[in-house]
């Protein structure tokens, strides 16, 4: 037995609420189950029951035994004094609380199906890929379509508790979060990490400054990731150097923080040189990017913005040191897509929520106009159920394997929900 079942049993009801009886064989009616908490404290706030015609009100405490009360140490802490009822799987000992006076139990083995708790024990146990495996093909496609759009916002949730944080860290600057975020992404797995610290190295004030010369922005960012230290003679490399120096000794630059970049494994469209010239080229072009995003709303629009290529030197280049065939190299469609999907989306959400307001819809709209991410778990999903191919569908569930799956949340998920009831 875990308590989160317990806690499942309580909130959704599924014992008759009608014919019960505490410990003292008192005579119990649940008026109001309370609101569950999630944080320190009672597990269910502002119950109201009624125990032999008398109503109370106040607080509610699930535990698998009666005993667990004194485990916790509740009968010393003060925010257990309002709890009016003690809901357990075993009762075995009477509990009080700090004045004495003896707290009512609801022993809940006396009311709970077998069948319903067979059904948890045999999803919570499964050794599977996910818990519901063998039973995902069965699930609702109105209820998957809308537990995968509530996980879609509750990823983007996540998301913005760290753009909350970038926003601290540039002074409530969305602009400078905008940057940090943008050339992060521009790095992806390998390099995303390595980007951003470049990014958190450069006060947003500088690339105001230097936004003007693509020159500038290069040197700024290719001598902030420590990529001008070698001993190249070429005419390019050396300008980048010397104007790099300049400004480095102007705004008292210091990259000691930084994450070497990596080109190991990577495509040579990919390589770190090619995606700073890129992002260099389209802060030289596009001023006041932020204003820009926050105002288009459609993929087209999104391509037509990003669709940007390196500077002259890299048309025929990957690294400092040799030549290659001459191309455009821009931004493809596909990466611009991950942009709006790790960077747009969860920045709208964010700065919309700051401003109290609900974009929900606009947002859904946008994501599912790009195509579905290609990766292990969303293709294995795909495995177990059709599911309509969009970037919102992959975002969802994306979410609930590493925070439901992964973590046996079933009981706080509609799937696992739907099952165990269904069943």
């Amino acid at each position: 037995m875990q308590e989160d079942f317990l806690h499942y049993a309580w909130k959704h009801k599924v014992f008759s609420i009608s014919s019960l009886n505490t410990t003292r064989d008192e005579m119990l009616i649940v008026k109001h189950l309370g609101q569950h908490n999630h944080n320190t404290g009672p597990d269910f706030f502002n119950a109201q029951i009624s125990i032999d015609g008398q109503l109370w009100a106040g607080n509610v405490e699930i535990h698998i035994k009666s005993s667990d009360w004194y485990v916790h140490n509740h009968e010393i802490d003060k925010a257990y004094d309002n709890v009016i009822l003690h809901v357990v799987w075993e009762h075995d000992t009477e509990i009080y609380r700090q004045d004495n006076s003896e707290i009512p139990t609801l022993e809940l083995k006396h009311y709970i199906k077998e069948d319903l708790l067979k059904t948890y024990q045999k999803l919570i146990q499964s050794k599977s890929w996910i818990n519901c495996e063998s039973d995902f093909s069965m699930v609702d496609d109105f209820l998957l379509n809308n537990w995968l759009e509530r996980l879609f916002i509750e990823r983007l949730e996540r998301k913005s508790k760290d753009i909350t944080k970038l926003l601290q860290e540039s002074n409530n600057d969305w602009e400078g979060v905008l940057f940090k975020m943008l050339l992060k992404n521009f790095g992806l797995k390998v390099n995303g990490e390595s980007f951003l610290s470049i990014a958190n190295s450069i006060d947003y004030s500088m690339v105001r400054k230097l936004q003007n010369d693509v020159l500038e922005m290069e040197a700024l960012l290719y001598g902030q990731a420590s990529m001008l230290e070698d001993e190249t003679q070429d005419t390019y490399f050396l300008d980048l150097k010397q104007r790099y120096q300049f400004v480095k000794h102007k705004f008292k630059l210091n990259n000691q923080g930084v994450i070497p970049v990596q080109f190991f494994r990577l495509r040579p469209q990919s390589f770190p040189t090619i995606r700073l010239s890129q992002f260099a080229n389209l802060y030289t072009i596009e001023h006041q990017l932020f204003s820009k995003v926050m105002t288009i709303n459609t993929r087209d629009e999104f391509y037509k913005l990003f669709k940007k290529g390196v500077t002259d030197f890299w048309k025929t280049h990957y690294t400092f040191a040799k030549t290659s065939k001459a191309s455009k190299k821009q931004l493809t469609k596909s990466f611009i897509d991950l942009l709006i999907i790790n960077t747009i989306i969860p920045l709208k959400f964010s700065y919309a929520k700051a401003q109290g307001k609900t974009i929900d819809e606009e947002l859904f709209k946008l994501i599912k106009q790009i195509k579905i991410e290609n990766n292990s778990i969303v293709n294995k999903f795909l495995e177990l159920k059709p599911i309509e191919k969009n970037a919102l569908n992959s975002q969802a569930l994306l979410q609930l394997k590493q925070q439901y799956c992964n973590k046996n949340q079933c009981l706080q998920c509609a799937i696992g929900n739907s099952l165990i009831v269904k069943k």
